[in-house]
């Protein structure tokens, strides 16, 4: 049938806690923290999914890179956030 192509190409969605969480944590910051510290239009839902490591798009990935280096004042980049 046609949808067991898509059955067997089963992509794991939850990857486990990312080394965004754990930067966060050491600096005392929390998802309000992230989002007041972007410039771009990023939500609470986002930050915990990321930390979370629920597997999110290049976009929102760049946008969550974004407002950690705001909040930071860094100069990090997805791979130093996300380990996927």
């Amino acid at each position: 049938m046609w949808y067991n192509h898509f059955m067997t190409d089963n992509i794991e969605r939850n990857l486990g806690r990312q080394p965004v969480a754990d930067l966060l944590e050491a600096n005392n910051l929390n998802a309000a923290d992230l989002v007041k510290a972007s410039t771009e239009q990023i939500t609470h839902k986002m930050v915990q999914r990321a930390i979370k490591g629920r597997r999110l798009n290049p976009h929102v990935q760049f946008k969550i890179v974004h407002a950690v280096n705001n909040a930071l004042n860094t100069q990090l980049g997805v791979s130093d956030l996300f380990n996927y």
